[in-house]
């Protein structure tokens, strides 16, 4: 027998929100069902940002660097910035995050050169990069991973800004945040199978490259 032949099959909010009523055992019958379903998505979706690293949304940022300026803002929707290099032409030198503390520890954060090391401060509103060295010329760049928000769900027709594999723990998730109200007998039920299906969305959505472990050389007395 022949197969479809397609790889498109998506779920737009609708369905998403049709589904996880079911597994309620109900139905959406008002508006503000749909605007409430419409919410806990959101919310499952800013609960997926504690979750780790979600590789579909590692997006590269390249931004040019101005002499004697130590801060700048990532992108609007940067969650979180994974790793730097500081850039000089076509050569690449990778950087070393450092944390608050080490941050606020330099003396003059104004001191000139290469910038080697960079401080990530999440703000309320965005993500700031503070390089030390502050960069001493204009002709110099940084470039960034980082981990960008999932995008809100928008429209009811829209589909969801998640991958295809994330659509069953997508839907048992807002089965389980619809159960609260509808149906508290389900809820550890619904629970425990959107943890099942979300571990095992997150560990297909892992990185596959080999880790080489290699020990350090130790000597007695050195």
């Amino acid at each position: 027998m022949a197969t479809s032949g397609t790889t498109t099959f998506d779920l737009n909010i609708d369905d998403v929100i049709e589904v996880a009523y079911e597994r309620c055992g109900s139905s959406v019958r008002t508006g503000y069902d749909l605007k409430s379903a419409r919410r806990n998505l959101n919310l499952l979706f800013s609960e997926w940002s504690n979750r780790g690293v979600h590789l579909w949304k590692v997006k590269n940022q390249t931004t040019n660097l101005v002499a004697n300026t130590t801060t700048y803002t990532a992108p609007e929707d940067c969650n979180n910035i994974l790793e730097v290099v500081f850039r000089d032409g076509s050569t690449d030198t990778t950087m070393d995050q450092i944390s608050r503390s080490e941050y606020q520890a330099i003396p003059n954060k104004s001191d000139t050169g290469r910038p080697s090391q960079y401080y990530v401060r999440r703000n309320l509103s965005n993500v700031e990069i503070n390089l030390y060295l502050t960069p001493d010329t204009t002709d110099t760049q940084i470039n960034y991973y980082y981990v960008a928000r999932i995008e809100d769900v928008g429209d009811y027709t829209n589909t969801t800004d998640a991958r295809y594999n994330f659509l069953p723990c997508m839907v048992s998730g807002l089965a389980y945040y619809t159960s609260f109200m509808l149906a508290p007998d389900r809820t550890q039920m619904l629970k425990m199978v959107y943890e099942d299906e979300l571990q095992r969305a997150l560990q297909e959505d892992s990185q596959t490259s080999s880790v080489h472990i290699v020990p350090k050389d130790y000597f007695p007395g050195s």
